[in-house]
């Protein structure tokens, strides 16, 4: 019976702050670079998609008479 006894693991008692901080910066930058990847494919691209198709059928003469036919320039007088 003596030889299946054994020793319990003595803990880490030195350097224990420095392996943690190092192992808590290490999974903070991999945390941190997966969500940067996520927002650019989830959120950034998909942005990037609304925009380039609003500005290929934005008409910018459309607009700016709808707006100077309402009244709001005090440069350029409405149409009426």
């Amino acid at each position: 019976m003596a030889g299946e006894v054994s020793k319990a693991a003595k803990p880490q008692l030195r350097g224990l702050l420095r392996s943690q901080i190092k192992r808590n910066i290490i999974l903070a930058a991999c945390v941190a670079t997966a969500a940067a990847v996520a927002q650019k494919f989830l959120y950034n691209d998909e942005r990037k998609k609304v925009y380039a198709e609003f500005y290929k059928t934005y008409d910018i003469e459309k607009s700016f008479n709808q707006i100077r036919n309402k009244g709001l320039f005090d440069s350029c007088e409405p149409d009426n």
